[in-house]
């Protein structure tokens, strides 16, 4: 194949564009930057010259090359040094190094800054072309590979996304299937129906004033929409017994929470409001059951939901005695902030009560 043939091939090859014609010639010696530039022009490339490395990098941020031809040797910025730059602003460049001397250790080097070929100075007009072709193909395949892996990359993102909604449509199903539950199991006592929705709304007000995140806060919602499911396998004679508990029937009750944790096992997505259902009769001071854990062992989750399930249950009127104002019960659980109740979140249910962030708190 002739000069002509051959720089024709390539003048009419098309990569990434038509701006990748353009070819940036970097030679401190003019000479060679003019003949080399001369040549180029007349295969069909737009070929522009920097005589520095400066020169080039200022040239480099104001358009887009396919190519540079660089010589290793110049004043100041050598090549070595410039060709990292450049291919920091154009990480598609291909680099074609040129070298008045022919050494391997200059060569590896070259190649090992970001450099696809290396020649020797004088250049062979016909080994250049072939030069470019090379780094032509070579890049053609870069930039194919990574389309084709920016492709997989968002199909995977994209269909990870769906199967994450479909998973959220199915938990929400599922947690609303057992919030149903709960609330068929509470309207069958007169002084419990309801209770899940008002410690549900209380413990998202009490989340929001302690300015957790979004997700948390939903978290929390959900652990106390569900806290209380263990308890449909309770026997009824103790759950409705108007008196106070046996040593044993006390026991039994306590053994919701483990029940509720085996129903709800199956929900991995919720882990974090399945330790909140865990936690939510621990107290502060390490009185508290299942685990018996005090302070910040308890989930955070936890600790609200036992200030919001003990304010609730105050507010609420029972078969041996009357509900107790918004007002009265705040003044009352002071006293257990500190030991059943976690200070900081027995604050946050101050602020909530006092501005009434919440309405509907009582059964009444």
């Amino acid at each position: 194949m002739t000069d002509s043939a051959r720089g024709g091939a390539l003048s009419n090859r098309v990569i990434g564009g038509p701006e990748t014609k353009r070819i940036l010639v970097v030679d401190d010696e003019e000479t060679i930057r003019l003949a080399l530039s001369k040549f180029l022009r007349s295969r069909g490339f737009d070929a522009e010259m920097a005589d520095a490395g400066q020169a080039a990098l200022e040239l480099l941020r104001q358009g887009h090359y396919s190519l540079m031809l660089c010589d290793i040797r110049m004043p100041g910025m050598s090549g070595l040094d410039l060709v990292p730059q450049a291919r920091a602003l154009h990480p598609d460049l291909a680099v074609i190094m040129l070298s008045a001397v022919n050494d391997v250790p200059t060569a590896t080097e070259s190649i090992a800054v970001g450099a696809m070929e290396y020649l020797t100075k004088p250049v062979d007009l016909q080994d250049l072309l072939a030069a470019i072709e090379r780094v032509a193909n070579r890049r053609d395949l870069a930039v194919e590979q990574r389309n084709v892996e920016r492709l997989i990359a968002s199909e995977v993102s994209r269909r990870t996304t769906d199967l994450e909604r479909e998973r959220s449509a199915v938990v929400a199903s599922v947690v609303d299937s057992i919030a149903h539950l709960v609330a068929m199991h509470e309207a069958k006592d007169p002084f419990l129906s309801g209770t899940s929705l008002r410690v549900t709304a209380l413990s998202r007000a009490i989340a929001e004033a302690m300015q957790l995140g979004e997700v948390q806060v939903e978290q929390v919602a959900i652990a106390a929409r569900l806290h209380d499911v263990g308890k449909i396998a309770l026997r009824e004679s103790v759950q409705n017994k108007p008196g106070a508990l046996s040593p044993e029937e006390y026991e039994h009750v306590k053994d919701h929470v483990r029940i509720g944790l085996e129903i709800l096992s199956p929900l991995i997505q919720l882990r974090e409001a399945l330790e909140y259902v865990r936690d939510h009769h621990e107290h502060w001071d390490g009185t508290g059951y299942p685990r018996g854990v005090m302070g910040e062992q308890i989930s955070l989750g936890g600790r609200i939901l036992c200030c919001a399930d003990a304010f609730i249950a105050l507010t609420s009127r029972r078969a041996y005695r009357p509900a107790m104002s918004l007002e009265d019960t705040v003044d009352y659980l002071a006293a257990h902030a500190g030991g059943l109740l976690d200070p900081t979140v027995y604050a946050a249910l101050q602020t909530v009560v006092s501005e009434r962030r919440v309405l509907g708190l009582t059964a009444d």
